[in-house]
C-alpha cells in the first residue's frame, strides 16, 4: 500500500487557527478587504511577501508565548519570596 501524505493546510486558514483569530481580524491586521484573504483562505494563490508576512505572524507569535511563559516562571518564583537576579547574565534564585 502506498504511503500517501495529507495535503497541507491552506496558509491562510492555518495562521488564523495558531493565532485564534478569523479571516477577519486576520484581513484587519494585514489592512487588506476581507474579500482578499477569503479568496486566499480558499486557494493557494497567495503572494510571495503575504506568505512571508504570515510566517513571521506565526513565529512572532510562538516568541512571544515563550517569553510570557518564562515571565510566568519567575513571577511564580517570586511569589514562592525567592529572589531572582541576573548574575553574569544567568538567572540565579536566592533564598
Amino acid at each position: 500500500m502506498e504511503n500517501q501524505s495529507q495535503p497541507e493546510e491552506n496558509l491562510v486558514k492555518k495562521t488564523c487557527r495558531e493565532l485564534g483569530i478569523t479571516q477577519k481580524e486576520l484581513a484587519e491586521k494585514l489592512d487588506v478587504p476581507l474579500g482578499t484573504i477569503n479568496r486566499w483562505g480558499s486557494s493557494e494563490d497567495i503572494p510571495k511577501m503575504t506568505k512571508i508576512a504570515l510566517y513571521l505572524m506565526v513565529e512572532n507569535y510562538k516568541l512571544k508565548e515563550g517569553i510570557n511563559f518564562i515571565f510566568k516562571g519567575f513571577e511564580i518564583l517570586k511569589g514562592n519570596k525567592a529572589v531572582v537576579e541576573n548574575f553574569n547574565g544567568r538567572a540565579i534564585v536566592q533564598n
